[in-house]
């Protein structure tokens, strides 16, 4: 690999977040130092923030840094597709609207951690620099295209959030989760490099440009014998690696445990950046290294592999989220069905060439579900704030009459909920309904049908929270934690905001997929 400098340019919003993480632990060094902690301040007497140590800047900061990077990737919305670092990463359209994506997502949680950490006395300076961490690797993984640049990214986003989902150290429930989050993306992991080495052991190299010549040179026919079973492994298993990170069935476990024991800060931040960096490299990896049609992968390449999985993904994700009276919990298994709606795009997209509208379907959806999720874990960290040791908060029960208490809540709770089953006239239902279409316009009707009525069964564990919050009585007098609500504030507005403009005026980033799509490199 040879290093030109000008690539730098092409990598800038990961290079922007990166340095602002240096930035806010570097700053850590100039803050008075005490030992002593402020008794009785917390939740169980507990503080977690030293005496005299104002971080309340870091959030602010973050966020001023993760809107650089924002406008970073949109300034160069325009600019033509080209390779940096001798191939091993691209810069294109498709990179800068998962980079834009991520970056604002990371700007919404800043505002929404900076009141539930302030409240819980829980401000430190690795929260928001591990948060810069983990955006600068998803940046990063919707760039690369060499798997293992991929696998480096993949370890600087999975590291960041482990840490992030046992950031509170309180009680068992981080730490469980943290662990589970671990031990399994370990697995994942491992997986992914498997089939790394399977691919370099077909391919004589790890760039998706040389697995696609093999693959392209396996359906000739002019491939020794054997290569089309290692491409064949190599595709399942770099596709398992990645269906860990977008919580597909059967690789789902963790999410449940994880997205209820993690601080709702981070959970709605996982849900979203996550989520949008894993896919994002899934598309890398199957369109640009295995798009083309071969002996190994059938005609139809890897779309039959997907299609199973989007199936199972959208059936057990809405079935399981219909008993659950925990709203993080429901939240988490809503998560599972809606990775499945988008994995019914990138089923799509199989054949020798992308379907555009199956990618601008999944960029609207992603960054539709983005702002949606963000503004509901907003919501649920503010009920959640009140007792973030037991959790109480965030049962169902806690959420009745919540429209008596605090009516701003509630109504933005609801649209949430109205635009996460997909009800128009929300950013949900413009993005199923790309989805949807790309979907039939691929003869994948089954696929399409099946995804319409999941979305029916999940109306009802959606519009049950709406049900509590307006119609059942208030069972406890106690508002809404109070204290920096200012910052939750900005962050929910911003979000319902952007599920009402997607909704009802969906063509401004409709064309801006457009325009990603055309210069997809693969």
């Amino acid at each position: 690999m040879n290093f030109n400098p000008s690539d730098l340019q092409g990598v800038l919003p990961a290079l922007i977040l990166a340095i602002g993480a240096l930035v806010l632990l570097t700053s850590e060094v100039f803050l008075r130092a005490s030992s002593a902690l402020a008794s009785g301040s917390g939740p169980q007497g507990h503080s977690e923030r030293p005496a005299g140590a104002d971080r309340r800047y870091q959030a602010w900061l973050a966020a001023v840094f993760a809107a650089l990077g924002l406008w970073a990737a949109v300034a160069q919305m325009g600019d033509p597709a080209a390779p940096l670092f001798s191939g091993a990463a691209v810069t294109d359209g498709f990179a800068r609207v998962i980079a834009a994506v991520v970056c604002g997502a990371l700007v919404l949680s800043c505002f929404v951690s900076f009141g539930y950490l302030e409240a819980l006395r829980a401000t430190r300076g690795e929260y928001y620099a591990l948060a810069l961490f983990s955006a600068s690797g998803m940046c990063l993984l919707g760039q690369a295209t060499d798997l293992i640049v991929i696998f480096i990214s993949l370890e600087v986003m999975s590291l960041a959030v482990y840490c992030l989902s046992a950031y509170l150290r309180r009680g068992q429930r981080p730490a469980e989760a943290a662990f589970k989050y671990f031990v399994l993306g370990s697995f994942a992991a491992a997986i992914f490099l498997y089939g790394a080495a399977l691919a370099y052991g077909a391919t004589g190299s790890t760039r998706l440009a040389d697995v696609a010549n093999a693959v392209r040179l396996a359906a000739s026919g002019g491939s020794p014998a054997g290569t089309t079973t290692l491409l064949f492994a190599a595709a399942a298993l770099l596709a398992s690696g990645f269906a860990f990170k977008v919580a597909a069935v059967p690789f789902h476990m963790w999410v449940p445990d994880v997205y209820d024991g993690a601080p709702a800060p981070v959970t709605g931040f996982m849900a979203a950046a996550v989520k949008v960096a894993a896919f994002a490299t899934l598309v890398r990896i199957l369109v640009g290294g295995f798009g083309e049609p071969s002996v190994a992968l059938g005609p139809h390449g890897w779309q039959k592999l997907v299609v199973w999985l989007s199936a199972l993904t959208m059936l057990l994700g809405n079935l399981l989220a219909v008993p659950q009276r925990s709203v993080k919990r429901m939240l988490a298994y809503s998560s599972i069905a809606h990775a499945g709606y988008l994995l019914v795009a990138v089923a799509a997209m199989a054949g020798a060439q992308p379907r555009a509208d199956a990618l601008e379907g999944l960029l609207f959806y992603l960054a539709a579900y983005g702002a949606t999720v963000i503004g509901a874990f907003g919501v649920v960290a503010l009920i959640e704030r009140k007792d973030a040791l037991a959790g109480a908060g965030d049962d169902l029960s806690s959420w009745a009459g919540l429209s008596e208490r605090h009516p701003g809540l509630a109504a933005a709770m609801t649209l949430f909920m109205v635009s996460l089953a997909g009800i128009p006239p929300t950013a949900g239902f413009m993005a199923k309904v790309t989805v949807f279409r790309a979907a039939i316009a691929a003869d994948l009707v089954p696929l399409a049908v099946l995804g319409v009525l999941t979305s029916v069964a999940g109306l009802y564990y959606y519009l049950r929270v709406v049900v509590y919050v307006y119609m059942v009585p208030q069972t406890k007098a106690e508002p809404v934690a109070g204290g920096h609500l200012i910052a939750a504030g900005i962050a929910l507005a911003g979000c319902a905001a952007l599920v009402l403009w997607m909704g009802i005026q969906p063509d401004t980033f409709a064309r801006l997929a457009q325009s990603a799509t055309t210069s997809f490199a693969r």
